[in-house]
């Protein structure tokens, strides 16, 4: 089977556009099928138009080319893992802004995309690892910093007013109506319901 080339091009919401990107992709000589574009965040690898080309469409040697790297996701530990998953599947990527990646060369020096390949995972793997380092650190720092405040972490737990019983036998027997419950027991229609979900053993706070 002949090997194919694809473009992928992404913004991160419908009110911007694909055109810098695509016109880059067309001065390659891109046609509009081998497009695939995504108008969605680059949080995570889940957007519609990134899994039909990585599950449905891309195959042992072909070509996948984008932009800049961040246009595969905006994680770095993502672009890792694609990168060896790219890899290991034999599907080479072309990044426009890395014109080291854009080469052809003749057949038998495929080992200096494979060096390029290489550095890469190796250098982005290396940059993921110290991400993940500075936010656990971070949350630490967070939570040793609430502890000191004497900070309870988490919603404030939830107590029944001195009134309840009366209120709510009341409420139970048809006396009053739920708005007066709350307003008599000063509590908002959530608050009310799960107090009232409390006391019927519904809730196990």
């Amino acid at each position: 089977m002949d090997s194919r080339t694809y473009y992928y091009a992404r913004v991160s919401s419908k009110e911007q556009n694909l055109d810098r990107q695509i016109a880059a992709f067309k001065t390659l000589g891109a046609s509009e099928r081998e497009i695939i574009t995504d108008k969605e965040s680059g949080k995570d690898l889940e957007r519609t138009g990134y899994q039909a080309l990585k599950n449905a469409m891309l195959r042992r040697g072909d070509t996948l080319v984008v932009k800049s790297l961040d246009r595969l996701s905006r994680n770095k530990a993502d672009i890792y893992n694609e990168l060896r998953y790219f890899k290991e599947n034999g599907i080479r990527l072309k990044v426009i802004d890395l014109p080291t990646t854009m080469m052809d060369l003749p057949e038998g020096q495929e080992w200096v995309f494979e060096m390029v390949n290489n550095i890469l995972i190796e250098v982005l793997g290396t940059i993921a690892e110290q991400e993940r380092a500075t936010i656990r650190k971070r949350q630490a720092e967070g939570i040793e910093a609430a502890k000191q405040k004497g900070k309870k972490l988490g919603r404030p737990a939830i107590t029944f007013p001195a009134n309840w019983n009366e209120i709510y036998r009341s409420w139970k027997a048809g006396e009053i109506t739920a708005k007066v419950a709350m307003e008599q027991t000063g509590t908002k229609r959530t608050s009310f319901y799960k107090l009232v979900g409390m006391m019927e053993g519904r809730y196990n706070e």
